[in-house]
């Protein structure tokens, strides 16, 4: 079983390992586009580096910790993911089954399997709401603006997501196009309580975090804390026509369920993604299956597939939820994989969305491609 690193042994393992100046340049990159704080965890055949850039807490001296806890967003799904996916290795749920079989309560249309679910090919609307390709727009709960501040606290019970959604029309016919759904991964999550017998935490542990001895990673279900040490989270709107920056590191973030609640660190990101991806959880067709894309987004079961060019592929699935994202890839044969956590100010127009997407590649060409990303500046 893993031990956790405390930041002395964070200290040690990087004066041992080798200087990557051009790693500690682009996180500071981030910081520099307006992130507050990173922490990054690259393991190649160089071995492990880890570092961090900007601070822990806005307008704060001390840096971010090497290997805090924060709120991972939809990285999330790819546990999601792993857990249905073993049940079907232990016989218990078939991907091409109708996933109203073992959800009848919600009256699923028949064609929607679970399969359709993973890979967001079920067309089942979006409980945080839908965008159309015509520019209009669908709400769904509550989840930006100050009166999701006001409210962040709140309790949502998952089948209260999900009778939300399939109030809605679908946005396609199940299985004939693909679009991003978190009520997909809300009913896996109660699919695996409903085959189990068991909560989502407990299988979660049983089957993933038990077996990796992944001790700071946590399913919180509707606790607000998040375990230290961590980072800060921030969130900006406005309130009588002034900007309101406020501290929402604590939430409850049951609004979200299994689309994006998990808590970890960059060290339990690694060993799950790069046992994931070396066939450690999975049998090789199921794994297979898992990492086969939609044509549509390069979407498989819980994981993105991205062509890095001539190197070759990567896997991946990051994440974000208010004022915390995750970054998430590793090699096809999980050899080398790249974890990472981002706190900031998020606000509804998503303003660092763009520096993020920079940022973000430049670091994915420096750890995959060989150095031949261009320098940060």
């Amino acid at each position: 079983m893993s031990v956790p690193l405390t930041d002395r042994d964070e200290l040690t393992l990087r004066t041992a390992g080798q200087d990557r100046p051009e790693l500690q340049k682009i996180i500071q990159a981030f910081v520099d586009s307006g992130i507050v704080g990173v922490q990054l965890r690259v393991h190649d055949e160089r071995g492990e580096w880890v570092g961090s850039a900007g601070t822990a807490e806005l307008g704060g001296a001390a840096k971010p910790p090497t290997n805090g806890h924060f709120r991972i967003g939809s990285s999330t799904k790819t546990f999601v993911a792993t857990l249905v996916l073993q049940l079907v290795a232990e016989g218990e749920v078939e991907l091409d089954t109708p996933a109203a079989d073992y959800l009848p309560e919600f009256g699923l249309d028949e064609r929607i399997t679970v399969r359709m679910l993973l890979q967001h090919t079920s067309g089942v609307f979006n409980f945080t709401g839908e965008y159309y390709d015509d520019g209009t727009i669908a709400p769904g709960i509550v989840w930006s603006g100050q009166e999701w501040v006001d409210n962040r606290f709140k309790t949502y019970r998952p089948q209260e997501l999900v009778e939300l959604a399939v109030s809605k029309p679908l946005r396609f016919e199940p299985g004939t196009d693909w679009s991003y759904s978190n009520t997909n991964y809300v009913l896996a999550r109660l699919l695996i309580e409903k085959v189990t017998g068991r909560s989502f935490a407990e299988e979660l542990r049983r089957l993933i975090l038990g077996p990796l001895g992944l001790s700071g990673t946590v399913a919180p279900g509707t606790s607000t804390e998040v375990p230290e040490p961590h980072a800060h989270a921030y969130y900006r709107y406005e309130e009588d026509g002034r900007q309101k920056t406020v501290d929402v590191t604590r939430q409850n973030p049951s609004w979200i369920s299994a689309g994006g609640d998990m808590i970890s660190t960059t060290q339990d990101l690694h060993t799950f993604f790069s046992a994931l991806m070396g066939g450690k959880l999975l049998p090789a067709p199921l794994l297979a299956e898992m990492r086969d894309p939609h044509p549509k987004i390069g979407y498989g079961l819980g994981v993105f597939v991205q062509d890095v060019g001539p190197n070759g592929t990567v896997f991946h699935h990051n994440g974000g939820i208010d004022g915390s994202a995750a970054l998430m890839y590793s090699t096809p044969d999980g050899g080398k994989t790249l974890t990472a956590s981002l706190t900031y100010v998020d606000d509804a127009a998503m303003s660092l969305a763009g520096e993020f997407q920079k940022a973000t590649q430049k670091l994915v060409e420096e750890v995959f491609c060989g150095g031949q990303a261009e320098p940060a500046q």
